[in-house]
């Protein structure tokens, strides 16, 4: 069951209540054993609701998992964007701006961030609303990570040798990456060490750096573009 505050008075109060008491319980639901096999009557059952409130409030499941999925947006994609605005100047302050604050998100809103990316691969090449939905979330997060990628290339700081996009792909799998194996063996982590691992990972595999045993770069007209 939701636990819930001192029991709403007005009858907004009381459906606004209700409203977050089925979105708690969905998103709990959603992220432990996926869409398939969370059904309406458990989502009620949790809220301790009637299964007829999943359909008065949001149409049945489908919709209550669209509601979540603006929330998601909301809390991993507009709050990185504002944060990775206000740091800086450096592409490198960005970076390390996005590692920490989706790493924060690791401890307060880990099932959002772990309900877009099992979501995404639950809908993948399904066509439809939900996969079109995370496929938005997600192409907003892809081009501000080559915002920051193409902003460390005009500084000479990150390596330029790779296409930005194939960098970025890398980068955000090293996110979502480190989401799910957080979520699978999280007693075996010290979140701190973690979150260090996953910077250091990032930034030297963007980092500009001439390494003896492997050659100098590349030079511009052979690097791909």
């Amino acid at each position: 069951m939701i636990a819930l505050p001192a029991r709403p008075s007005t009858k907004r109060e009381q459906r606004e209540a209700s409203i977050e008491r089925l979105l708690g319980a969905a998103l709990t639901r959603l992220v432990s054993q996926g869409f398939s096999h969370t059904t309406v009557e458990q989502i009620a059952d949790d809220a301790g609701l009637t299964k007829g409130s999943v359909y008065f409030y949001f149409k049945g499941k489908d919709a209550l998992l669209m509601a979540l999925l603006g929330r998601v947006e909301q809390v991993v994609v507009d709050d990185m964007i504002a944060r990775v605005s206000a740091a800086g100047p450096g592409a490198a302050d960005k970076v390390v701006a996005f590692v920490h604050g989706q790493a924060r998100l690791g401890v307060d809103r880990w099932e959002h961030v772990l309900l877009l990316i099992l979501m995404s691969l639950e809908f993948a090449r399904r066509g439809g609303p939900v996969e079109a939905r995370t496929k938005a979330i997600y192409d907003r997060m892809h081009r501000t990570i080559e915002d920051i990628l193409d902003l460390g290339k005009r500084e000479g700081i990150f390596r330029d040798d790779l296409r930005t996009r194939e960098q970025a792909a890398i980068v955000l799998a090293g996110h979502d990456g480190t989401f799910l194996e957080w979520y699978r063996r999280g007693a075996d982590f010290d979140g701190e060490e973690l979150v260090r691992a996953l910077r250091t990972a990032t930034l030297g595999g963007l980092i500009n750096i001439q390494d003896d045993k492997l050659g100098a770069p590349a030079p511009a007209t052979e690097r791909r573009k």
